[in-house]
């Protein structure tokens, strides 16, 4: 096991790096341009039924499904091609990439999403996230409950988690305790669902959008606390 670092940073990617939400609207776009509204809401019906299932959105599992049920229609492939070939770079937020390289300065960063196999790393990748925190990406299919594995896999004395799910936020900081410090950019559904607020506590640090982090004083999250190394 390496020797722990003072600080690791992990970043959800969808609503917290990149706007996926706008992903969802241009494939539902696709969907009824090329298929019509009922082939829409049959594959969007199919998508939460399987991400109820097995936790994590699964959209190529989901064009599977929908073609069991549809054997006939040859123009599937097209759909997967859309989200293959999507060019997922045009959908980071202002400041992504600044905001991973500003926090770089203190510590290693690093991706924790859940998702498929397939589909979520080839987003990671072809949006560059991969490249920015230097291959260090974790998917798993409920990260909230892989917290010992992103410990053994990169220690720290402390983590700082930024994630759009205030629900993941509470269950990290139930894990870790003081250990972890939690920020919250308020982007995507999730963020403004009133009743997921409601039901959690606030998050220890809360922004409006990732490319705050940019013009943080990142010294609050340092390991040792800053004061502590100032004073040294």
């Amino acid at each position: 096991m390496p020797l722990p670092a003072g600080v690791v940073f992990l970043f959800d990617v969808d609503n917290t790096l990149l706007d996926n939400d706008a992903v969802q609207r241009d494939l539902s776009q696709l969907l009824e341009r090329e298929f019509g509204t009922a082939t829409r809401d049959r594959y969007w019906a199919i998508f939460e039924a399987l991400r109820s299932e097995f936790g994590y959105a699964d959209y190529l599992g989901s064009l599977q499904r929908y073609r069991f049920e549809n054997p006939a229609e040859a123009r599937l492939p097209q759909v997967s091609e859309f989200l293959l070939d999507y060019p997922f770079a045009s959908r980071l937020y202002p400041g992504a990439l600044a905001a991973l390289a500003q926090l770089q300065r203190l510590g290693p960063t690093v991706i924790l999403s859940d998702g498929d196999v397939v589909m979520q790393p080839r987003k990671i990748r072809r949006a560059g996230l991969w490249d920015a925190v230097g291959g260090r990406v974790l998917i798993f299919i409920h990260k909230e409950r892989m917290l010992d594995t992103v410990e053994r896999t990169y220690p720290a004395h402390h983590y700082v988690m930024v994630d759009d799910k205030l629900r993941i936020l509470t269950t990290v900081k139930q894990h870790w305790g003081a250990r972890v410090t939690g920020v919250f950019p308020r982007q995507g559904h999730y963020a403004h669902d009133a009743s997921v607020i409601a039901a959690n506590p606030p998050a220890d640090v809360s922004i409006d959008g990732i490319g705050e982090l940019t013009g943080f004083d990142i010294n609050r999250f340092a390991f040792p606390p800053a004061a502590a190394v100032d004073r040294e």
